[in-house]
């Protein structure tokens, strides 16, 4: 595999959205209708995901979070009515809350039909959605060196975004029951630390030898290199429930990546036991959970992972002014002070003790 290189810190955002029926808010399988029917201009930035009531929306390549932000703009609200002229809502949330896994359709795709095949009941049950955030990178070497680095912080990304506290009607205990349901699939989340660009061939090629996959696709790690689009791709978020919270997380992301590459001109392997600490704590109690920085970049005591987050703002804002990204990190003040979607449905439900009351009041705060 050949690493494209790509011009530094450039985006890419993807976004997963359920599509609802209007009156009874259940997911609904209609995603192929709205791509059939999209216009020319939106229908390239559309994508079909494994089950029919997953919409996924792109960006094209943004050079700053402007872009990103005129382009999501312009491609959600373009889908968003495409939906409502069909009696639909798209829905950002990383786990509908009453929706059932038995009743979803399979998209018509030989690369989902073979991997649900695979996975039988595993692969039925995940029917969540996520945020994912490319990064351009100028190398395979620096990807290689931030996808070890940054993992450290992945847990910080993940409980700034929860949204998936309820699933089939059940109240989970977890802020991101999607990231335990993700866990379950074979090769995903936390990775193991790569020596160099050529480390990562050698174990791609290995893997593929043994037929256990057929391409770094098949790898589902909280964050992966993408040789193809010279990037690097960090898979670990929840969907947040607001678009400027959105921009927020990419914010974070974005300034982040460039402060370590800045800061920590080298990476070692990071203790295992307190990356699946960190990552158990973000996805149970969010905001509240106990995170352990394993690189002391933030400090060497444990600490609330609001007390983190907040710290972690503080040490890239300087990257983020440099990037035009400032104001969007800015965001993640009313996130941290205010909860996160998790926490704002688990409000609704706590007065209402009715999910429908839940979707209602996510899907029309999305925009605010």
């Amino acid at each position: 595999m050949e690493f494209i290189p790509s011009s530094s810190h450039t985006l890419g955002v993807e976004i997963e959205f359920q599509i609802l029926d209007n009156k009874d808010l259940n997911l609904v399988p209609f995603a192929p209708l709205l791509l059939d029917q999209a216009p020319k201009i939106l229908r390239p930035r559309l994508s079909l995901e494994f089950i029919k009531s997953i919409l996924e929306i792109q960006t094209g390549i943004c050079s700053n979070l402007r872009d990103v932000e005129n382009d999501l703009l312009q491609t959600c609200a373009l889908a968003e009515e495409l939906a409502i002229d069909n009696d639909f809502l798209l829905y950002a949330a990383s786990l509908h809350p009453f929706a059932r896994a038995a009743d979803q359709e399979l998209s018509q795709n030989e690369r989902y039909e073979k991997i649900m095949q695979e996975l039988q009941i595993i692969g039925r049950r995940f029917i969540s959605q996520g945020l994912h955030v490319h990064i351009g990178m100028p190398d395979g070497e620096t990807a290689i060196r931030v996808c070890n680095l940054i993992q450290a912080f992945l847990p910080l990304f993940l409980t700034l975004s929860c949204s998936s506290p309820f699933y089939q009607g059940k109240d989970t205990g977890l802020m991101s029951y999607r990231t335990k349901l993700f866990e379950a699939l074979p090769l995903a989340g936390i990775y193991e630390y790569m020596k160099d660009w050529q480390h990562f061939i050698e174990e791609i090629e290995r893997l593929k030898k043994y037929g256990v996959i057929q391409g770094f696709r098949d790898l589902w790690w909280d964050t992966r290199p993408n040789p193809e689009f010279g990037t690097i791709e960090v898979r670990v978020c929840d969907l947040p429930v607001k678009f400027t919270s959105i921009l927020a997380l990419v914010a974070l992301i974005q300034s982040s990546v460039a402060w370590l590459i800045e800061e920590a001109k080298t990476s070692t392997p990071l203790n295992p036991y307190l990356l699946k600490a960190n990552k158990w704590q973000a996805a149970r109690y969010g905001l509240e959970g106990r995170f352990v920085d394993p690189t002391g970049l933030l400090g060497d005591q444990p600490m609330k992972f609001r007390l983190a987050a907040m710290i972690l703002k503080r040490q890239t804002t300087s990257y983020a002014s440099k990037l035009g990204g400032e104001s969007y990190l800015d965001n993640l003040d009313s996130i941290i002070s205010g909860g996160t979607g998790a926490d704002q449905m688990r409000r609704i439900y706590d007065n209402s003790n009715d999910f429908h009351q839940v979707v209602r009041g996510v899907q029309k705060e999305f925009w605010q």
